[in-house]
Protein backbone atom coordinates (compact mmCIF):
# COMPACT_ATOMS: atom_id res chain seq x y z
CA UNK A 1 0.00 0.00 0.00
CA UNK A 2 1.23 3.46 -0.34
CA UNK A 3 -0.61 6.69 0.03
CA UNK A 4 0.44 9.82 -0.88
CA UNK A 5 -0.55 13.03 0.15
CA UNK A 6 -0.34 17.08 -1.00
CA UNK A 7 3.30 16.41 -2.75
CA UNK A 8 4.59 19.13 -4.16
CA UNK A 9 8.14 18.68 -6.09
CA UNK A 10 9.22 21.63 -8.58
CA UNK A 11 6.23 22.01 -10.86
CA UNK A 12 4.51 18.87 -9.68
CA UNK A 13 1.10 19.13 -7.17
CA UNK A 14 0.16 19.07 -4.70
CA UNK A 15 -1.19 15.85 -5.75
CA UNK A 16 -2.22 12.99 -3.88
CA UNK A 17 -3.76 9.53 -4.61
CA UNK A 18 -3.58 5.81 -3.26
CA UNK A 19 -2.22 2.59 -4.40
CA UNK A 20 -3.78 -0.76 -2.91
CA UNK A 21 -1.66 -3.84 -1.74
CA UNK A 22 -1.66 -5.84 -4.93
CA UNK A 23 -2.62 -2.92 -7.42
CA UNK A 24 -0.82 -1.81 -10.29
CA UNK A 25 -1.14 2.15 -11.01
CA UNK A 26 0.39 3.32 -14.56
CA UNK A 27 1.65 7.30 -14.88
CA UNK A 28 1.27 8.33 -18.54
CA UNK A 29 1.82 12.03 -19.36
CA UNK A 30 4.00 13.45 -21.79
CA UNK A 31 8.02 13.43 -21.56
CA UNK A 32 9.16 16.47 -19.65
CA UNK A 33 5.64 16.43 -17.33
CA UNK A 34 7.51 14.95 -14.21
CA UNK A 35 6.77 11.32 -14.04
CA UNK A 36 10.38 10.51 -13.22
CA UNK A 37 10.55 13.35 -10.77
CA UNK A 38 7.38 12.00 -9.10
CA UNK A 39 9.00 8.52 -8.39
CA UNK A 40 12.41 10.22 -7.57
CA UNK A 41 10.22 12.55 -4.68
CA UNK A 42 8.17 9.34 -3.51
CA UNK A 43 11.12 7.40 -2.83
CA UNK A 44 13.03 10.38 -0.95
CA UNK A 45 15.72 10.89 -3.46
CA UNK A 46 14.33 14.43 -4.42
CA UNK A 47 13.70 16.84 -1.90
CA UNK A 48 9.70 17.40 -1.60
CA UNK A 49 6.54 18.82 0.39
CA UNK A 50 3.93 16.42 1.30
CA UNK A 51 3.57 12.94 3.27
CA UNK A 52 3.86 9.54 2.05
CA UNK A 53 3.06 6.37 4.28
CA UNK A 54 3.64 2.91 3.11
CA UNK A 55 1.60 0.71 5.44
CA UNK A 56 2.66 1.56 8.88
CA UNK A 57 5.83 3.59 8.00
CA UNK A 58 5.58 6.94 7.29
CA UNK A 59 8.33 8.40 5.02
CA UNK A 60 9.26 11.15 7.38
CA UNK A 61 10.23 9.45 10.43
CA UNK A 62 11.77 6.64 8.52
CA UNK A 63 15.32 6.58 8.14
CA UNK A 64 16.25 6.43 3.89
CA UNK A 65 17.91 3.03 4.15
CA UNK A 66 14.56 1.12 5.55
CA UNK A 67 12.42 3.41 3.38
CA UNK A 68 14.21 2.25 0.30
CA UNK A 69 13.83 -1.17 1.19
CA UNK A 70 10.18 -0.80 2.01
CA UNK A 71 9.51 1.03 -1.33
CA UNK A 72 12.07 0.44 -3.92
CA UNK A 73 12.80 2.19 -7.12
CA UNK A 74 13.29 0.89 -10.81
CA UNK A 75 15.48 4.42 -12.16
CA UNK A 76 15.28 4.48 -16.46
CA UNK A 77 19.13 4.16 -15.75
CA UNK A 78 20.72 1.66 -12.85
CA UNK A 79 23.85 2.44 -11.12
CA UNK A 80 26.41 -0.30 -11.27
CA UNK A 81 29.80 -0.34 -9.57
CA UNK A 82 30.90 -3.32 -9.16
CA UNK A 83 33.14 -4.83 -11.59
CA UNK A 84 30.90 -8.30 -12.34
CA UNK A 85 27.16 -8.86 -11.43
CA UNK A 86 27.12 -11.24 -8.68
CA UNK A 87 28.77 -8.35 -6.40
CA UNK A 88 25.76 -5.81 -6.82
CA UNK A 89 23.98 -8.77 -4.83
CA UNK A 90 23.50 -9.51 -1.24
CA UNK A 91 22.32 -13.30 -2.34
CA UNK A 92 23.49 -13.99 -5.46
CA UNK A 93 23.15 -17.50 -5.17
CA UNK A 94 19.34 -16.78 -4.25
CA UNK A 95 19.13 -14.46 -7.33
CA UNK A 96 20.54 -16.64 -9.59
CA UNK A 97 17.61 -18.97 -9.44
CA UNK A 98 15.30 -15.70 -10.70
CA UNK A 99 17.40 -15.01 -13.89
CA UNK A 100 15.05 -17.36 -15.88
CA UNK A 101 12.10 -15.10 -14.97
CA UNK A 102 13.57 -12.27 -16.58
CA UNK A 103 14.90 -14.22 -19.69
CA UNK A 104 18.56 -14.27 -18.41
CA UNK A 105 20.88 -17.55 -17.96
CA UNK A 106 22.13 -18.40 -14.57
CA UNK A 107 25.37 -17.34 -15.66
CA UNK A 108 24.93 -14.01 -16.38
CA UNK A 109 25.40 -13.83 -12.32
CA UNK A 110 28.79 -13.54 -13.21
CA UNK A 111 29.10 -11.71 -16.23
CA UNK A 112 31.31 -9.07 -15.91
CA UNK A 113 28.83 -5.70 -15.86
CA UNK A 114 30.72 -3.84 -18.90
CA UNK A 115 29.33 -6.62 -21.26
CA UNK A 116 25.74 -5.96 -20.28
CA UNK A 117 23.33 -4.58 -22.35
CA UNK A 118 20.82 -1.69 -21.98
CA UNK A 119 18.12 -4.34 -21.36
CA UNK A 120 20.42 -7.07 -19.38
CA UNK A 121 21.22 -4.13 -16.90
CA UNK A 122 17.35 -3.36 -16.76
CA UNK A 123 16.41 -6.75 -16.00
CA UNK A 124 19.60 -7.24 -13.40
CA UNK A 125 18.45 -3.87 -11.97
CA UNK A 126 14.35 -5.34 -11.20
CA UNK A 127 15.83 -8.55 -9.53
CA UNK A 128 18.82 -6.50 -7.64
CA UNK A 129 15.00 -3.94 -6.13
CA UNK A 130 13.29 -7.24 -5.66
CA UNK A 131 15.94 -9.14 -3.24
CA UNK A 132 14.68 -6.73 -0.45
CA UNK A 133 10.85 -8.39 -1.10
CA UNK A 134 9.44 -4.03 -1.28
CA UNK A 135 6.15 -4.13 -0.59
CA UNK A 136 5.97 -1.29 -3.17
CA UNK A 137 8.00 -0.90 -6.43
CA UNK A 138 8.21 2.12 -8.50
CA UNK A 139 9.10 1.65 -11.95
CA UNK A 140 10.43 3.56 -14.49
CA UNK A 141 10.07 2.38 -17.71
CA UNK A 142 11.18 -0.69 -16.99
CA UNK A 143 10.86 -2.52 -20.59
CA UNK A 144 11.47 0.30 -23.03
CA UNK A 145 14.71 -1.41 -23.74
CA UNK A 146 12.93 -5.13 -24.20
CA UNK A 147 11.66 -6.81 -27.26
CA UNK A 148 7.92 -8.02 -27.03
CA UNK A 149 8.59 -11.39 -26.05
CA UNK A 150 11.15 -10.51 -23.43
CA UNK A 151 8.77 -7.44 -22.40
CA UNK A 152 6.03 -10.12 -21.82
CA UNK A 153 8.19 -11.88 -19.98
CA UNK A 154 8.81 -9.13 -17.12
CA UNK A 155 5.06 -8.30 -16.98
CA UNK A 156 4.46 -12.12 -16.46
CA UNK A 157 7.02 -11.65 -13.29
CA UNK A 158 5.20 -7.82 -12.21
CA UNK A 159 1.57 -9.99 -12.22
CA UNK A 160 3.30 -12.52 -9.87
CA UNK A 161 4.32 -9.73 -7.52
CA UNK A 162 0.87 -8.23 -7.82
CA UNK A 163 -0.91 -11.71 -6.72
CA UNK A 164 1.81 -11.48 -3.64
CA UNK A 165 0.31 -8.23 -2.79
CA UNK A 166 3.38 -6.19 -3.96
CA UNK A 167 2.20 -2.66 -4.94
CA UNK A 168 3.53 -1.37 -8.63
CA UNK A 169 3.54 2.02 -10.25
CA UNK A 170 5.12 1.75 -13.38
CA UNK A 171 5.98 5.19 -15.66
CA UNK A 172 5.08 4.03 -19.03
CA UNK A 173 4.94 5.71 -22.37
CA UNK A 174 3.80 2.27 -23.93
CA UNK A 175 -0.25 3.16 -23.72
CA UNK A 176 -0.85 -0.89 -24.74
CA UNK A 177 1.63 -1.85 -21.90
CA UNK A 178 -0.66 0.26 -19.16
CA UNK A 179 -4.01 -1.24 -20.30
CA UNK A 180 -2.38 -4.89 -19.99
CA UNK A 181 -1.16 -4.48 -16.49
CA UNK A 182 -2.47 -1.74 -15.05
CA UNK A 183 -5.68 -1.38 -12.58
CA UNK A 184 -5.87 2.25 -12.88
CA UNK A 185 -3.99 4.92 -15.38
CA UNK A 186 -3.24 7.97 -13.90
CA UNK A 187 -2.09 10.63 -16.39
CA UNK A 188 0.38 13.46 -15.40
CA UNK A 189 0.55 17.01 -17.72
CA UNK A 190 0.95 20.38 -15.97
CA UNK A 191 1.58 19.28 -13.03
CA UNK A 192 -1.72 17.76 -12.00
CA UNK A 193 -2.82 13.73 -12.15
CA UNK A 194 -5.82 12.82 -13.11
CA UNK A 195 -7.15 9.68 -13.31
CA UNK A 196 -8.28 8.35 -17.34
CA UNK A 197 -10.13 5.53 -18.33
CA UNK A 198 -8.34 2.14 -18.70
Amino acid sequence: MLQVTDMKRLMIGPISFDLADGECVAITGPSGAGKSVLLRAIVDLDPNDGAVRSGNLERAKTNATQWRKQVAMLPAESGWWHERVGSHFQNPDAVQQQLPKVGLPKEAMGWEVARLSTGEKHRLALLRCLEANPGVLLLDEPTAALDHDTTLMIEALLEELLAEGTSILIVTHDAAQAKRIANRILHLEAGSLREVAT
